[in-house]
């Protein structure tokens, strides 16, 4: 979706706020991606706020873009709705993976901490 707004006439034009949107939102699929590769519950959970940050800032650039009159109201609508929809997803994994566990392990990320509980044999 970001990439179909990206391109029309005048976003398209704007450089470094179209790669700048189009960067935040490989980031977040990138981050769960990585996060999931990391083969630790508590390292994907990182990933998982960096991943939600991303989403976040996206939301922030497409504010930016109605303002310029690069899109159309509708069209941020439906493009914020789809980030706050990939952000609840995000959150909903999280709270997965933070109550589906045995044992209690915690990380700390720069905005805070998660919690996640992992089985007795977990190395």
């Amino acid at each position: 979706m970001i990439y179909s707004l990206t391109n029309l006439p005048n976003f398209s034009h704007d450089f470094a706020l179209r790669d700048q949107i189009c960067r935040a939102v490989i980031s977040v699929m990138s981050n769960i991606a990585e996060g999931f590769g990391t083969g630790s519950d508590a390292e994907f959970v990182r990933f998982l706020g960096y991943a939600r940050r991303s989403v976040s800032e996206a939301q922030s650039q497409l504010y930016a873009a109605l303002d310029q009159n690069y899109i159309s109201n509708d069209q941020f609508e439906k493009a914020y709705a789809k980030a706050n929809e990939t952000e609840r997803q995000i959150n909903a994994l999280i709270r997965y993976l933070s109550d589906s566990k045995k044992a209690h392990y915690s990380t700390k990320e720069e905005s805070g901490e998660y919690s996640v509980d992992l089985p007795d044999d977990f190395i």
